[in-house]
């Protein structure tokens, strides 16, 4: 689908040799511009791979990747890692041991100002009523209160963060 725009006076600034009764179509290409969501601070958030129902997850703006909590984090082979997701301190815990692929590893910078490197998975989340695909890094967020962080990466174009809201998704 195109837009035709007409253009009278102008194009005579532009274009020295197009008289000003003239008229000049320009066919310019329109991008379907999908409405992004509002999401609070904190959201409950549902990892259906994981088999991990409604998880309290921080959306951090200030960190890039997402991040979700593993008791344990092994390398089984260079495109291998096998983990278990959260701890028996959660409700949703299962102890069952899952493997991914993994997409890459990467340096994180956590807030604390210590770097590690991270296996990343892709895997999806359900947010807000509906499921997205998530880049996930793995690592122990035992000492932290949310067992999972959204990053501006996913975010990015679906989002906009209400900071003074929270769980807009039990509010659907």
């Amino acid at each position: 689908m195109y837009i035709l725009i007409f253009c009278h006076t102008i194009v005579n600034f532009f274009f020295r040799t197009v008289k000003r009764t003239d008229f000049l179509i320009l066919s310019l290409p329109v991008f379907k511009m999908e409405e992004k969501r509002i999401i609070g601070r904190c959201e409950m958030a549902g990892f259906p791979n994981l088999k991990v129902g409604k998880l309290k997850t921080k959306v951090d703006t200030g960190a890039y990747t997402s991040s979700i909590h593993c008791s344990s984090i092994i390398k089984v082979d260079d495109h291998l890692v096998r983990c278990v997701f959260l701890d028996p301190s959660y409700p949703e815990y299962t102890g069952k041991e899952f493997e991914f692929k993994i997409l890459k590893e990467v340096m994180v910078k956590s807030s604390n100002g210590y770097a590690e490197k991270r296996f990343m998975i892709r895997t999806t989340i359900e947010l807000l009523g509906q499921e997205y695909t998530i880049d996930l890094t793995l690592t122990h967020r035992d000492k932290m209160k949310y067992g999972a962080l959204i990053g501006r990466k996913f975010l990015h174009r679906k989002f906009i963060v209400d900071v003074d809201r929270k769980y807009q998704s039990i509010q659907e």
